[in-house]
């Protein structure tokens, strides 16, 4: 091990002198100056009490964002090296303590930036009614201190599956915490948030002590489980980080979402089942195709339950005083949701050999696998509207139409997106005066939301205007939804979109 440790230093990094090191502390000195009198001024401005009416939307947020840094930490590993390392350092005699040590800097970097980060949001939400410096200074290192305790226990997770479970249900019970912030924000216990948010200072220091000495404990643990991650793991996870970084370096995201769909579904025995009654008669080839997205989707149940579990952040953003984005959320997060079902369209358009082996109708299968965008779209906007109305913003009568209404317009940009083109990165660059823009991520990007949003346009309308009688509104957009869908299937049927 001796001679490995010599040849990896003697080919390593050469050692920082002192001119480097001045560097980095002068740099660091010019960004703390330069930073720092914006930084004080925004804190400085969060100083007074909470607004009762925000404080259960605010806090849903934060639980939903930090559960949303728990799943991300531990689907992509969290611990990672680049591949060349990760092909042979890991599976070599050496430390895999001090093979990782590089990794686990890393990990607390990220994990820091994104506490002080999460304090900051923490500390915008609850207010600082008194000792302003205090207050501050707790919510950062409360915030800090979740997200290295967060970061430590998914490091946990990666090595031993029964923390791995405890991962799982630190997520679960995040998610739980955001409901209960968000329900009682918007009833009668509003009085018990508003109480906890203007706590005594001396119960503020409490707390902040004991997230640090947990976080503490979790990194030392985390730590000596360094050695203990099974090389297995460590070789899957640095994979998916190496397909990350090819994808954010070629300004590629399909390469990562196509490259997480193989992962989760490499190595599974999935159970034969009959056709259902429904996939007979003279369109069976197309309804079996459409037939393999349900089943995709059914055989993932969790996220389909957070997949319309979002359906509540329209409602957060209208309680946390966001109401004019409300609308581009559910419209949003309903084409988001028409997205997640396209993924056998998207399939079809890279490689049509399955469609042509079937000898089905383009148009006709096209259709059929149309149906679930549909639905789901559907289904996610009423739950929507349904937040919507239960917090005050719209009123309970007609507006449930809007949501079968405008679904035929999202499933058609969402099925545009599933079948537009790889990025191309050959296109010209735009000069925006301001800046350049390259054309190629550009029109990637906005392909699908060009046609969801104009024909959108009239529930967007509805939804910001809010007129007290919606009803010509949502009858021009069944219209439109309806000839819009129509004519995509018509015309991606004959050509790739």
């Amino acid at each position: 091990m001796n001679p490995a440790r010599a040849y990896l230093r003697s080919r390593g990094r050469l050692p920082k002198t002192w001119s480097d090191r001045y560097a980095t502390l002068f740099g660091l000195v010019l960004v703390i100056a330069l930073a720092g009198q914006p930084i004080e001024a925004a804190l400085s401005g969060l100083a007074g009490r909470a607004d009762p009416s925000r404080l259960g939307a605010g806090l849903a947020l934060i639980f939903a964002g930090y559960a949303g840094f728990l799943v991300l930490a531990r689907t992509l590993g969290p611990v990672a090296l680049p591949a060349a390392d990760a092909a042979w350092l890991v599976l070599s005699p050496l430390s895999r303590r001090s093979t990782l040590t590089r990794t686990a800097v890393v990990l607390f970097a990220v994990s820091t930036v994104g506490g002080l980060a999460l304090g900051v949001a923490l500390l915008a939400v609850v207010g600082a009614p008194d000792h302003l410096t205090l207050r501050v200074a707790a919510a950062l290192v409360v915030g800090v201190a979740t997200a290295i305790g967060g970061m430590a226990t998914a490091v946990l997770g990666q090595a031993s599956p029964a923390w791995d479970h405890w991962v799982q249900a630190v997520v679960a019970g995040t998610l739980v915490a955001a409901v209960l912030s968000a329900a009682l924000g918007g009833g009668p216990g509003r009085s018990t948030l508003t109480a906890v948010a203007s706590a005594p200072s001396a119960w503020v220091g409490a707390v902040a002590g004991t997230a640090v000495v947990t976080a503490a404990v979790s990194a030392w643990r985390a730590w000596i489980a360094l050695d203990r991650i099974p090389a297995q793991r460590l070789l899957r996870s640095s994979s998916r980080w190496g397909r990350l970084n090819t994808a954010v370096t070629l300004l590629d995201p399909g390469a990562l979402t196509w490259a997480a769909e193989e992962n989760r579904w490499r190595g599974r025995v999935l159970r034969s089942r009959r056709w259902p009654r429904l996939v007979t008669g003279r369109w069976a080839g197309e309804q079996a195709l459409a037939w393999q997205e349900w089943r995709r989707v059914g055989r993932r149940p969790l996220r389909l339950a957070v997949l319309f579990g979002t359906a509540a952040l329209p409602a957060f953003a209208v309680q946390a005083g966001l109401s004019a984005v409300a609308a581009v959320v559910l419209l949003g997060g309903a084409l988001a949701a028409a997205v997640a079902c396209t993924a056998g369209i998207r399939r079809d358009a890279d490689d049509p050999t399955l469609t042509r082996l079937l000898a089905v109708d383009p148009r006709a299968a096209l259709a059929a696998r149309a149906v679930l965008p549909v639905l789901v779209a559907a289904l996610w906007l009423a739950l929507g509207l349904t937040g919507l109305m239960s917090v005050g913003a719209l009123p309970v009568g007609v507006w449930w139409l809007l949501a079968p209404a405008v679904a035929p317009a999202l499933a058609a940009g969402a099925m545009r997106m599933a079948r537009r083109r790889p990025l191309d990165h050959s296109m010209p660059v735009i000069d925006m005066g301001a800046g350049a823009i390259p054309a190629g991520p550009l029109i990637w990007a906005l392909t699908g939301v060009d046609l969801a949003l104009p024909a959108g346009f009239p529930a967007l309308t509805a939804l910001v205007e809010r007129p007290a009688d919606p009803r010509s509104l949502i009858v021009t957009q069944a219209l439109v939804g309806a000839v819009v869908l129509v004519a995509y299937l018509l015309r991606a049927a004959s050509r790739r979109s």
